[in-house]
Formats: C-alpha cells, sequence, structure tokens
C-alpha cells in the first residue's frame, strides 16, 4: 500500500492524498460503506460501483470468522472472490464486536475467550489468530486486534486495557511481518490507537503505534459513549503525533457533521453503519439536514429527496412517495434510504476533497456544519 498527500489546508489539519492499493486507487478523505457479512445491507454491488461511487468497503473478521466460515472463504479464493467486489476491501480485527459482547467474553493475556453470537460456541481470538483469519479473508488492510474499553471506563480500566492492546499489537505486528498473503497480492496491516478519553493514555498510544512505522494508522475507542467535544480533543492530540504521510483511519464515526469535524484536524478514512442502519429505520441525511421519512409533512411532497441534487438515488423517487413505501413497510424504502444515504456520505467527503484542494475547506464546512444539523 502505498500513501501520497496531495494537499494540506492552510487554515486546518484537513489533507486530500491518494491511497493506492492492488485493488484500486481511493481518494482521501473517504467513507467507506460497511459490509460486515461480505454484503452492504440492501444494496447491491452495481449500486456501490455506479451510483453510491464507493472506492473501498469494510468486511468484518468476527462475522465472517464465524459464517460463512474460514474454509469457505479460502475455497472461494477470499473475500473478493467471495462476494465479487474488486475494489479494496478493510477488515475490521473484530475486536469491538468481542467488545460489545460484554457479557459473553472473557479477556486474558493470550487473548479473548467469547461465545458465538449465532450458536454459543466457544472460540479464541489473539492477536495472532486475527492476523491468520484476516489473512484468509484477504482484506487489503487488515486491523490489529485490540481491546475497544467503553467511553466512560475509569482511568485504572483504560489504563490496565491499554497496556493488553500494546502487548497484543506488537504480537500481532510479529505474527503479520513473518506471513505472506495467500492470493497473490499484497496486504497491509493498521495498528489501533487506544486510551479512552484521557489525553496522557492517548498520548502515549499514539507515539507507541508511530514508532511502529506501519503504513497506515487508526484512531479507536471514539463514538462509544463519551462526550462528542472530548472526541474531537482525543483525536487533535493524537493527530499531533501520528505521521503526516502516513493515512489515518477513524474508526466507526460517525455522523456527517462528526466527519467534518474529524477531517478538519487531520483525519483520512472513515467507515459507519450509520447511513445504512439510520436509512433503513426512515432517517435520510441531506445536504440541507435530516429528514424523518414517516413525518406527515412529506406526505403531498413531490420534490426530489434531496434538492441539492447530492442523492444519487433515481430522481423520480419523490420524498412523498418515499415516506409512502415506509408507511407501507415495502422493502424497496430500505434500498432507496441506503442507496441515499451512502451516496450522500460519498459525496460528502468527496466535496470536501474538492474544497481542501481549492483551499476554501473552512468556510465551506462551517456553512455545511450549520446546514446538517438542522432537522427538517
Amino acid at each position: 500500500m502505498d500513501f501520497t498527500l496531495q494537499h494540506t489546508d492552510i487554515h486546518s489539519n484537513a489533507r486530500a492524498g491518494l491511497i493506492t492499493t492492488d485493488h484500486g486507487v481511493i481518494e482521501t478523505p473517504i467513507f467507506m460503506p460497511v459490509g460486515t457479512v461480505a454484503s452492504v445491507k440492501a444494496v447491491h454491488f452495481h449500486e456501490l460501483r455506479d451510483d453510491i461511487k464507493a472506492q473501498i468497503i469494510l468486511g468484518n473478521t468476527y462475522h465472517l470468522y464465524l459464517r460463512p466460515g474460514l474454509d469457505i472463504l479460502e475455497q472461494a479464493g477470499g473475500l473478493h472472490k467471495f462476494n465479487g467486489w474488486d475494489k479494496p476491501i478493510l477488515t475490521d480485527s473484530g475486536g469491538f464486536q468481542v467488545f460489545s459482547l460484554s457479557a459473553n467474553r472473557k479477556l486474558k493475556e493470550e487473548g479473548a475467550y467469547f461465545n458465538s453470537h449465532i450458536d454459543g460456541s466457544k472460540h479464541l481470538f489473539t492477536p495472532e489468530n486475527v492476523v491468520d483469519i484476516q489473512r484468509i479473508i484477504g482484506a487489503d488492510i487488515m486491523m490489529a486486534f485490540d481491546e475497544c474499553p467503553p467511553g466512560d471506563a475509569p482511568y485504572d480500566y483504560a489504563e490496565k486495557s491499554l497496556k493488553l492492546t500494546h502487548k497484543w499489537l506488537e504480537r500481532g505486528v510479529k505474527r503479520f511481518d513473518e506471513t505472506e498473503g495467500k492470493y497473490g497480492y499484497s496486504q497491509t496491516f493498521f495498528p489501533i490507537v487506544q486510551g479512552c478519553v484521557y489525553p496522557d493514555l492517548r498520548k502515549q498510544s499514539a507515539e507507541f503505534v508511530a514508532s511502529l512505522g506501519r503504513e497506515g494508522n487508526a484512531i479507536g475507542g471514539l463514538a462509544v459513549g463519551e462526550p462528542t467535544e472530548k472526541m474531537y480533543e482525543m483525536i487533535e492530540i493524537v493527530n499531533e503525533i501520528l505521521p503526516r504521510d502516513k493515512p489515518r483511519y477513524l474508526m466507526g464515526v460517525g455522523t456527517p457533521i462528526n466527519i467534518l469535524e474529524a477531517i478538519e484536524r487531520g483525519v483520512d478514512m472513515f467507515d459507519c453503519v450509520m447511513p445504512t442502519r439510520n436509512g433503513r429505520n426512515g432517517m435520510l441525511f441531506t445536504s440541507e439536514g435530516i429528514m424523518n421519512m414517516r413525518n406527515e409533512k412529506w406526505k403531498n411532497d413531490f420534490s426530489p429527496i434531496d434538492i441539492n441534487g447530492t442523492s444519487y438515488v433515481d430522481h423520480a423517487y419523490t420524498k412523498a412517495y418515499l415516506r409512502h413505501l415506509f408507511i407501507s413497510k415495502e422493502l424497496l424504502a430500505m434500498q432507496i434510504a441506503s442507496i441515499h444515504n451512502l451516496a450522500f456520505y460519498l459525496w460528502l467527503v468527496g466535496e470536501a476533497r474538492k474544497q481542501i484542494t481549492q483551499g476554501t475547506f473552512l468556510p465551506w464546512k462551517q456553512e455545511m456544519v450549520t446546514r446538517l444539523g438542522r432537522r427538517l
């Protein structure tokens, strides 16, 4: 993997760059649709490619390991061959999912023991076997196995958790460096900065991660219950330390406003289930604000979903029609809303990139934050 930093905003830390992988080039800043179990919910890949303009998608190690399982994925020739997506893929390590199973997991120095949410079977994730699993999945970008403490974790817990994450990281890096990809293309390995909401722990973690000299770095453990301003503070602390010439990936974030604020602070890559999950529940993100498509006010509104044309959904779909589909519990409603929201997120980061290259990012961002926060 290679990263080229093309532009830096003169008034902020916003950046525009190019990530080059064996499966294609990614223009940053970028949003990555979440394809947890080898599919982006309610969206065809031709829509991801042609309408949404996705450049990279995610898969999840925890879910893919359990189903369809490593044997199937290896027989298929990796996830790209299994699901037919020929552009880059990033896999989360499964650390967040194991963290979410707090009632059904046990953390030890060797790794995390957990029970499957599918059938209750017992499993162990270690820093080493998570690398091996991601080698079999075949992602272009692989993530280190870490522990993700909750946003309100006390200092003692966060400190202990960070020590464990750093030990695991050393073991994961070693395993990655002594193994090779299985399918004839290169893979890269991102460490993850943790440290909860404590500046000294975040600084310590960022310094340790930066010292490893990997091809890219991630910031984890944010948007997990801490106040938004704390999240922004942690991003600023970390990005003062992480190298400028490597891409920075903020994991699991977030709202359109979160993304713009993080871009201003020097983040390059994002993912979140929000556009698809919220879309399936009738919430649409637009350039003018947020719409609840079940509201009565859209009943006879025959205008396009987004008046500024940032929706890549067929413009024959009006607000009134989409509301009708949601009220009728028609499955097409979830598909249209998911495509629209993902297209909007990709439009937003693409427009941010354009504004960065033109030197107009900050005033544009400030105006967009005001508009994006409205409830229509």
